[in-house]
């Protein structure tokens, strides 16, 4: 969550406050339908505490979807229910990116915190290194000689 205390009473997609039977007429479907997509696992609803259904927007959204996927699509039911478990997971792997990309981000920034960090602590009284010019001069070392004491 983002940290702040939702009100419980406040209704989203996920709020699960639809009977069968609303839940029917807003997808189109008959309840039994509703039922044995239940069985099927194609869409989960809440259930209350004496095991009623509770339909939520989101899947009133997944019942549309169902029904276009097999009636427009002709796409079986084995098929609909694999279609959404990729779908999920699809979802499920962006969030993963998302937060990945987040946190290197932070990293990346961190990093080059740290790095001005350290080019700040260099020491400002050193002096900065200057190539030498090179040249061709040949230098030729004589050893002093040694004198005689006679």
């Amino acid at each position: 969550m983002d940290g702040r205390r939702r009100n419980p009473y406040e209704l989203t997609e996920e709020t699960p406050v639809y009977v069968i039977s609303v839940a029917a007429q807003l997808s189109g479907l008959h309840p039994q339908t509703l039922r044995q997509y239940d069985r099927l696992g194609l869409v989960s609803p809440d259930r209350t505490a004496g095991r009623g259904r509770r339909y939520s927007a989101r899947d009133i959204e997944l019942l549309r979807t169902v029904q276009q996927l097999s009636q427009d699509e002709g796409i079986n039911l084995a098929g609909i229910k694999r279609i959404i478990e990729l779908e999920n997971q699809v979802a499920a792997l962006q969030s993963r990116v998302a937060e990945l990309q987040a946190a290197v981000e932070g990293a990346a920034a961190a990093m080059q915190q740290r790095e001005a960090a350290v080019h700040a602590s260099y020491r400002r009284d050193l002096v900065p290194y200057q190539e030498v010019q090179q040249t061709s001069a040949l230098v030729v070392w004589r050893p002093k000689r040694q004198q005689s004491s006679d």
